[in-house]
Order: structure tokens, then C-alpha cells, then sequence
């Protein structure tokens, strides 16, 4: 745990964020660096729970307390390695999970939860900086060669635990860069593209081999991997939106945000898009139907003015909830065409 009465000697406290005026002029982070003393003091706050929610609050069962009382005590060396214990890419899942551990948080109960996240994404960013986290290939090979499919997170987390065990990997993506939906689904101000070739630098250090552009059962037949692998993975990620299967959806301007988010995060790595599948939102008002992580991506995904591209307007952009009609959703498409 942290310190015995931290919880009761300290308030929650989140980094800052940077000003608007310099957030529209590039894509970086929103958030600015957290002091080590205010983020110590964040660890402290980590209660001597009798059953600690936050284990099964959190999808990967991260030892949360553990590695709280480590921050708390300023043993950062300790903390890293007691972090990937049990989760390969903490700097992903400190920036874009939506932190169910906090929801689960006993002080929660009555205070403001403790601050994982920050705590999480914190431990990870002072390993690299420190130079602690760096290629660990395997002492010894299995002679095993396994194909995975997908880049995404857990092609890669899988990836790499073979990779560690011993096996020689391949891992094979459809588009045009490795990462999935963590180059192509999220945005660049949640998740800065640099902080995943980062991982996959240290993962190309460990023996782990990329190829793009390839798509299994399409480009790539399944058979010559079958020919080739002792053991194929399966990682593909779930691209199907749902649809909404009601009058007006045929109707211009209605898009799933798959449709668009791998356009911007496109243009925001420099690529050039073929103008006549553009989907832009220059000047118009938004509305997003649904209340997921994706909608929470969206309104802020609009390029800054420098990028020549335009912004919509923000404060047109809603989650729409309640039932859906034909009415509403011909207003929607009205509103975006115009």
C-alpha cells in the first residue's frame, strides 16, 4: 500500500493540460508532464484495501497497490518491472484505456479514486527515459517458428511473449503499417504514432519480424503459412461496425468512424489521400451517434488550421442517445452535408 493516511492527507490531482492556443497548432499530447513529488503523493493515496477491486476492476489484473506503494516510495526500477508483469504495453493502456481500475477503486466509494492511469502511463514513460526498458530477447531458441495475425494489441503482446519463450515470430498485417488500430484507430493527441514505434523498435530487437501490406487469406495465402509455421495466431482485429439498419441511412454524409479515422491519422503521418474518397468535416457541424471510446475520439479529431485541412465546429459535436428515427438521422446527414 501507499502511505497509511494518504488518502486522507491528499486529494486527487490530475496533470494540467496545455493551452488551447498551443493544443490547435500541432497533434501532440493535451496533457503536461506531472511533477514526481504530486505524483508520489498520488501513490500514497493507495489504501491497505482488504479485497483490492481494482485487480479485477482492471482487464489485465494489473497489481495495482504494488506498484503504487513503489511509486509512492520513489523505487521507479522496481515499479517498471512489477508493471510488465503482467502487462507488455503499459504505455498504450496508460493513455487510452478508460481505466476501469479507477471505477473499481475502493476509495472510490467516498472519495475521488485514486489516480492508476496517470500512475500507470508515469512508471512506464521513466523506464524508457531512464533507459530500463530496452530489447530482452530469449537466453535460447525453441527452433519453433509462429505466424500471428495482426498488429494490433494483442498480436503484438502475443508476438512478443512468443518471441521471449523462445519461438521464432512473424507478424503479418493487412495495411500499410504495423500497429492496427493503434496507428490507424486512434488519433494522434491520444496517442502520439511515435510512442508505438518505440515498442516496435524494442520488439525488433528482441528477434520479432514485421511484414506489411499483407493480407492473409487475400494477398497471402493461408496455405503457404501453414507450410511455413509450426503454430499460427489469430489476432485479427473486429472491424464490423454496427450498422442501423433504419430509413435515412442511406442518406450522403453518414459515416462509421472507421471510415474516417484512418483517413486523418493518414494525413496526420503525411500521407496523400485520394481526394475523391475524402471524408472532411471543414466548417461543418458533427453529430456522433454513440457513447463509446470512438465517439470520445472523434470530436477532438479534427486537424489543426495549419494542416490546410479545416476543423469542425466542437461544440456541435453530441453523443446522441434514445432511439433513432428516420427523421433524426435524415437531420444528422442534413446537418453534416451542410
Amino acid at each position: 500500500m501507499g502511505k497509511t493516511t494518504g488518502f486522507m492527507e491528499f486529494s486527487r490531482e490530475m496533470p494540467s493540460r496545455r493551452p488551447v492556443t498551443e493544443r490547435v497548432n500541432d497533434w501532440f499530447e493535451i496533457y503536461q508532464d506531472f511533477p514526481e513529488e504530486k505524483l508520489r503523493a498520488q501513490g500514497a493515496r493507495c489504501m491497505d484495501c482488504g479485497v483490492p477491486f481494482c485487480h479485477s476492476g482492471c482487464p489485465v489484473n494489473n497489481i495495482i497497490p504494488d506498484w503504487n506503494d513503489l511509486v509512492y516510495r520513489g523505487r521507479w526500477k522496481e515499479a517498471v518491472r512489477q508493471l510488465h508483469a503482467t502487462n507488455n504495453f503499459p504505455e498504450f493502456t496508460g493513455r487510452i484505456c478508460p481505466a476501469p481500475c479507477e471505477a473499481a477503486c475502493v476509495l472510490g466509494i467516498n472519495q475521488p479514486a485514486v489516480t492508476i492511469k496517470n500512475i500507470e502511463k508515469t512508471i512506464v514513460e521513466r523506464g524508457f527515459a531512464e533507459g530500463w526498458i530496452k530489447p530482452e530477447p530469449p537466453k535460447f531458441r525453441t527452433g519453433k517458428k509462429v505466424a500471428v495475425v495482426g498488429s494490433g494489441p494483442a498480436g503484438l503482446a502475443a508476438a512478443q511473449q512468443l518471441c521471449r519463450a523462445g519461438h521464432w515470430v512473424t507478424v503479418y498485417e493487412k495495411a500499410d503499417r504495423i500497429g492496427g488500430l493503434l496507428r490507424y484507430g486512434i488519433p494522434q493527441f491520444k496517442l502520439e504514432k511515435r510512442i508505438l514505434d518505440r515498442r516496435l523498435e524494442q520488439m525488433e530487437g528482441e528477434g520479432v519480424k514485421f511484414v506489411s501490406k499483407a493480407h492473409v487469406g487475400h494477398s497471402l495465402p493461408v496455405s503457404d503459412l501453414q507450410e511455413q509455421f509450426d503454430a499460427i495466431v489469430l489476432a485479427g482485429g473486429s472491424e464490423q461496425p454496427r450498422d442501423l439498419k433504419i430509413p435515412g441511412r442511406e442518406l450522403k454524409g453518414i459515416h462509421f468512424a472507421m471510415e474516417y479515422l484512418p483517413q486523418q491519422n493518414k494525413r496526420c503521418l503525411g500521407d496523400t489521400l485520394d481526394p475523391a474518397g475524402d471524408i472532411l468535416a471543414n466548417g461543418k457541424h458533427v453529430v456522433i451517434i454513440g457513447g463509446g471510446r470512438y465517439r470520445c475520439r472523434l470530436p477532438g479529431d479534427c486537424p489543426p488550421p495549419k494542416a490546410g485541412i479545416g476543423a469542425p465546429v466542437r461544440n456541435h459535436a453530441h453523443a446522441a442517445g434514445g432511439a433513432l428515427t428516420a427523421d433524426s438521422l435524415a437531420a444528422v446527414a442534413d446537418a453534416v452535408a451542410h
